[in-house]
């Protein structure tokens, strides 16, 4: 399959990474030195399943060299998705399937709104990785997990294509008939524990380590669970004590992608996680009092890093 990773940091790198090694023809969209160096060294990943080297990678920052592809695994920060969506038009053909993997709730929405509804599917991904150096991303986790679905609930040739590939690779699939409800379950997690994460300054394992830290991460659990009702998309009754049981068992140091971010100075998706349930449980009249408050603590470290006053 031709396949074009539209950011390829952590997320899409890896599973970029482990398509080319399965012998797919994937192209990387990059930028800066992160680009210079997949083209002169190859794509490098140091994972807890093996390590590989994609070299030759075939590595761009400009999607119009690349042309319409099967399909996208479009895996840019949440604040990037309007900027990257335009840039990706090139790599859109009348049979290019777009998967977003974003930690926000509603990238498939905004992508519909650039492209219409036919090209996009939903998806959600479970994996610890990050770009350890230019070139080389390390993958932490023992759980690399991809869900995807149409977002109408059909089981699709497409959906089935995808998932098959990305199997076949060494990813963790699921096909979803409810890929809404399943992105909201993701959502109850990253926003919770990259918010607390990021005001506690501390790993998962002292944040549910902590009695009063752990009631505070499963009320921000309940909250979005509240919000989901709100919104139509109820979820499993058993949700918080399952998102918890994972919380437990996450590998020791485990930090969120936003959590790093903002302990590092960098822009972050604090914007579409915790303000974007504060901001939506406003519409709603839902109260969310400990995404609020993480929300506002956090946002000035944002403003700073966005360069804002």
């Amino acid at each position: 399959m031709r396949i074009a990773i539209m950011g390829s940091g952590g997320l899409g790198g890896y599973f970029g990474g482990l398509l080319a090694h399965a012998g797919h023809h994937v192209t990387f969209l990059a930028r800066g030195e992160h680009l210079q160096a997949i083209r002169e060294h190859g794509l490098r990943v140091e994972s807890v399943h093996g390590d590989f080297t994609i070299q030759p990678a075939q590595a761009t920052d400009n999607p119009s060299e690349v042309g319409p592809v099967d399909w996208v695994l479009f895996a840019t920060k949440t604040y990037h998705i309007d900027q990257a969506a335009e840039e990706m038009r090139p790599l859109v053909g009348p049979q290019t399937a777009i998967l977003p993997l974003q930690n926000g709730v509603d990238a498939s929405e905004r992508l519909i709104a650039l492209f219409g509804p036919e090209p996009v599917l939903g998806g959600t991904c479970r994996v610890v990785s990050l770009v350890a150096a230019p070139g080389v991303i390390q993958q932490r986790s023992p759980f690399r997990h991809i869900a995807l679905g149409e977002l109408n609930g059909a089981i699709t040739p497409r959906v089935q294509a995808i998932a098959a590939a990305l199997q076949e690779a060494g990813a963790e699939v699921e096909i979803s008939d409810s890929i809404n409800k399943v992105r909201w379950t993701k959502f109850l997690f990253i926003a919770s524990i990259s918010g607390v994460g990021a005001a506690t300054r501390v790993t998962s394992e002292r944040i549910t380590g902590c009695a009063e830290t752990r009631h505070l991460l499963e009320e921000a659990m309940r909250e979005i669970e509240a919000l989901a009702a709100a919104s139509g998309m109820p979820l499993d009754k058993d949700v918080v004590p399952e998102t918890m049981a994972f919380c437990d068992n996450l590998p020791p140091g485990t930090t969120a992608s936003m959590q790093r971010d903002i302990w590092e100075g960098r822009p972050s998706e604090l914007e579409s996680q915790n303000g974007y349930v504060a901001r939506r449980g406003a519409e709603l009249h839902v109260a969310v009092p400990v995404h609020t408050f993480l929300y506002g603590i956090l946002l000035p470290q944002e403003r700073k890093a966005q360069g804002l006053p």
